[in-house]
């Protein structure tokens, strides 16, 4: 039998409460969990999880360590963490460089400002009460040394599959002993028979990612310098066009699910076979939204 992965879940304005709906229907299937990235504001979506659902283990992935002074994290962090029962990560990340451009913030040097970062929070317990394990976003060697030394849990975004175990090689023997350590990656997910359509939506997911230079970095050092190099051209010479065809069929496949239920299950099982503990699906659809994607899903793991 195919394990559930776990769910990206986004409260979209307008469908707030059709989103908490949608998260107890989840629930009730079986999926394994339930993680929320920063847009919507994840935090806030995960205190309503916390009221709203009753089991499932749900967490930010992530929560911008940049936006909010980490007193105010530590607070809502605490009260997330006791009114579910436990059942929550907080999971933390620097983001990126875009992202610190819209909202006007300063950052710092990640794994410092990380380190830092934690040591506040932890240090607001006396106040707040009990905290929840602290997940790190991670996706190279010195980030994921850190999630081994300092956090209970890391997790990737778009990490590539071929190069997880390598990965992972960077955690300490502690953190594979122990079972309560989070390991998760967020895979892009679209599930459709037409495999063409299905990976042309997976392409303009994640067309923003290969942008970024320390994406860029991190999957030369997967073994897709060819196509990350490629790209890094084709933006400085203005060809942003050129993007989609330059992401290769290989490098797809090995950092996205798509194509029909089959294919989609099977490759949930070949990323749970690579040490990763907790998949969190991320769904898209070629018909519709994010409740689209998420009835797809649903219905593939029934």
């Amino acid at each position: 039998m195919t394990t559930k992965p776990a769910v990206g879940l986004v409260a979209v304005a307008g469908r707030r409460r059709a989103t908490l709906e949608m998260a107890q229907r989840l629930e009730r299937e079986g999926f394994t969990g339930i993680y929320c990235p920063s847009p919507g504001d994840g935090l806030a979506l995960c205190e309503a999880l916390a009221l709203s659902t009753r089991e499932i283990a749900f967490g930010t992935s992530i929560a911008n360590i940049y936006t909010r002074h980490p007193f105010e994290y530590a607070q809502m962090a605490a009260v997330i963490h006791e009114l579910s029962g436990g059942r929550f990560r907080f999971g933390i990340g620097v983001s990126h460089g875009p992202t610190y451009e819209r909202l006007g913030l300063r950052a710092g040097k990640p794994l410092e400002d990380i380190r830092q970062f934690v040591a506040d929070v932890r240090g607001h317990a006396s106040q707040v009460g009990g905290l929840p394990p602290i997940v790190l976003a991670t996706l190279r060697r010195r980030m994921v040394e850190l999630a081994g030394e300092l956090a209970q849990g890391a997790v990737w975004a778009n990490g590539a599959r071929s190069h997880m175990a390598a990965s992972l090689r960077h955690l300490p023997p502690s953190a594979h002993d122990d079972a309560a350590f989070f390991i998760g990656n967020m895979v892009p997910t679209c599930i459709d028979d037409d495999r063409a359509a299905a990976a042309a939506v997976m392409r303009m997911t994640l067309a923003s990612y290969v942008r970024l230079p320390n994406y860029q970095n991190y999957w030369i050092e997967a073994g897709y310098e060819e196509e990350m190099l490629a790209i890094r051209g084709a933006l400085a010479r203005g060809e942003v066009q050129r993007v989609p065809e330059l992401m290769s069929d290989r490098w797809l496949r090995d950092v996205t699910l798509f194509g029909s239920v089959a294919d989609v299950r099977a490759g949930v099982e070949a990323w749970l076979a690579t040490g990763v503990r907790t998949l969190i699906v991320v769904a898209s659809s070629t018909r519709g939204g994010q409740m689209m994607a998420l009835e797809e899903l649903i219905q593939a793991f029934r």
